[in-house]
């Protein structure tokens, strides 16, 4: 028996709603019983395209992350639901009964990735399904990641050591979205939004040339990292740990070196930092 899961790469997500729009197609004013009732017209985000907008101008950065039910191996909304209301599959998918969970509202809340919606004209709690009703009637993946135009989407069968999705897990770049909840979610993310320390470094007595090639080193962590200015004298550290304290190092000959203390704020732009000639 398989046990199906979804790899999310975030680097190929393009904010383009494609998932989005297909899921909606297949689901809304449609009912596949006894896998879902219909999605409602409006209100539903089964597949929820999250933008992250960090920084500030010039130096910003957008990531888009989609965010299905995470088909928990731990999951909360089952735990929740003793009368068998939520149920998960053989096959790993987790399901909320569209009969049994009539009135149950606090399904909803029980999401701590508040993936669950309610569905005011049935009364009842809905979500993403990976489109079970799909695979069961042979197909081979939900319409979300059949829609993706960049496969940042991926689906497939976590038992079978062949699989795409097996070997990217097997590669060690594949992450929970918040660890910390410990619900071992069969959806994985490749390249979630990290921390990132950006800026650029002038020369006092050169404003108008660019600072290219000064050098940089970022102090804090597992350990040292290192970069150079580039072109345009701009520097991004990017991928950092979350709750560390770093200390940035600037350095270029004939000019006086610096160092800036970094807290542990998520992200930080240190401006313009002019260095001074000696």
């Amino acid at each position: 028996m398989a046990t199906y899961g979804m790899v999310i790469d975030v680097s190929r997500c393009t904010g383009c709603y494609n998932c989005f729009l297909a899921c909606r197609d297949e689901h809304a004013g449609n009912g596949h019983l006894p896998v879902a009732a219909a999605q409602p017209d409006s209100g539903h985000r089964w597949m929820d395209v999250q933008e992250h907008e960090r920084g500030k101008f010039p130096r910003v950065r957008v990531d888009y992350v989609p965010l299905p039910c995470q088909h928990c191996a731990v999951a909360t909304c089952i735990s929740m639901s003793p009368d068998g209301s939520v149920y998960r599959r053989d096959d790993g998918i987790v399901i909320i009964d569209p009969e049994m969970a009539v009135g149950k509202r606090e399904i909803v809340s029980s999401c701590p990735h508040r993936a669950i919606f309610w569905n005011e004209a049935l009364a009842i709690p809905q979500k993403c399904t990976l489109c079970a009703h799909l695979i069961d009637q042979g197909g081979k993946q939900p319409r979300c990641v059949e829609a993706c135009p960049t496969q940042a989407l991926v689906f497939g069968d976590l038992d079978d050591p062949d699989s795409e999705i097996s070997n990217l897990r097997r590669s060690g770049a594949v992450e929970n979205l918040h660890p910390e909840y410990g619900l071992q979610p069969l959806v994985g993310y490749i390249a979630l939004p990290k921390r990132f320390i950006v800026g650029e470094v002038a020369f006092a007595d050169l404003p108008d040339a660019p600072a290219r090639g000064v050098e940089l080193r970022l102090e804090g962590g597992a350990r040292s990292l290192h970069m150079a200015t580039d072109a345009f004298g701009d520097f991004a550290f990017e991928k950092l740990e979350a709750d560390v304290d770093y200390t940035l190092h600037v350095a270029a000959k004939q000019y006086r070196p610096r160092q800036f203390h970094v807290g542990r704020k998520r992200d930080a732009d240190l401006g313009t930092i002019v260095l001074q000639p000696g």
